[in-house]
């Protein structure tokens, strides 16, 4: 079925912010057109773990954990209709630990080498038997055809192989893994069709076990480490929250604001709970728009309506006068100005 956008606000928000020394977002008083504002949800369907994609049509392609991967479609970041799912009964990923098929936890998509490809996660019941691994498509609507596991829990000796973002630097493609027991990072072997391999003599510690939903994103000659941190359940009582560190190397030392290293779960705070959002966190990506805007899709609970489960949240990411990534007021917008409508 497709997704109604909910109809936009016309009200004056609080738009532009700065970042004080103790780490709080302050914001300032600026009206906004109404023709230019957005309202968060920008879905209001459940769509946690989301994943994002610019496609050669022009659309912007969110997937998200629940549905066998439901996939939803949008031309400017906010409208988005769900067109479809990865993964159906028949086509389900079919690998089996723990005397059973696993679930569907957090996708990733990325365009790689000329093909779309969706890292999944399988969850087993236990820690010890998660799985990652991937399928790939010539549509960011599929149909999917998975290429097998990269990732084994026991294998590689991670528990909770869980939560896959891909990043590449320079030409080498790599994986960061992991929840909550230690996040790890791995080189990939990647062919000109799409055939990913992993090098498990590359592995290495990455950070501590504070986190989950890693995000690797460059920016001005550093990297950025952005991720979440506490219990996504829950509901209004959901202690979720999205946490930053950065380094001018790939794998670290990621430092917060305070010089603490995340191998010893130092962070800085980015986003927390508001009066009607809580839990905002696992967040996609970064994008950025045609005017260099930055934007972050996350998930959150409408404090109003929990029971609706994790919705879609969109907002822009601003970069401080110290290089820092800020959202305004450290807390999800109600009404925001739009992004562009054409990307970059």
């Amino acid at each position: 079925m497709k997704y109604i956008p909910r109809i936009l606000a016309a009200i004056t928000i609080l738009a532009s912010a700065s970042c004080s020394n103790d780490n709080s977002n302050k914001q300032q008083d600026t009206p906004i057109a109404k023709n230019e504002t957005y309202t968060n949800p920008v879905i209001e369907y459940d769509a946690p773990d989301p994943s994002v994609i610019l496609a050669d049509d022009g659309y912007y392609y969110l997937y998200s954990t629940g549905h066998g991967y439901s996939i939803f479609r949008s031309k400017n970041l906010v409208d988005w209709d769900r067109v479809g799912s990865v993964f159906n009964d028949e086509t389900w990923p079919a690998a089996v630990r723990n005397n059973r098929k696993g679930d569907l936890w957090a996708p990733e998509i990325r365009r790689i080498a000329g093909k779309y490809v969706i890292f999944y996660t399988l969850w087993f019941g236990d820690v010890k038997y998660s799985l990652i691994g991937y399928a790939t498509a010539d549509s960011p609507q599929g149909p999917f055809t998975d290429k097998g596991i990269l990732i084994d829990s026991q294998e590689i000796g991670v528990e909770q192989s869980i939560d896959q973002f891909y990043f590449e630097d320079e030409g080498q493609p790599w994986i960061f893994w992991g929840s909550f027991r230690n996040l790890y990072a791995m080189q990939l072997d990647v062919t000109d069709d799409a055939v990913i391999t992993p090098k498990p003599e590359t592995k290495q510690l990455f950070a501590g076990t504070a986190f989950e939903g890693t995000t690797i994103h460059k920016h001005n000659g550093w990297y950025y480490f952005i991720a979440s941190t506490g219990d996504f359940s829950g509901g209004t009582n959901s202690t979720y929250r999205t946490v930053m560190a950065r380094s001018k190397n790939l794998l670290g030392p990621y430092l917060d604001k305070n010089g603490q290293n995340i191998l010893d779960n130092g962070f800085s705070l980015l986003l927390d709970k508001s009066d009607n959002f809580s839990g905002p966190g696992h967040n996609s990506n970064l994008i950025e728009d045609a005017e260099g805007r930055t934007w972050m899709l996350y998930h959150a609970y409408d404090n109003s309506r929990p029971d609706a489960g994790r919705l879609g949240m969109l907002d822009e990411i601003i970069w401080d006068d110290n290089g820092w990534p800020l959202i305004a007021g450290g807390r999800p917008s109600n009404v925001a100005k739009r992004p562009s409508t054409t990307s970059k």
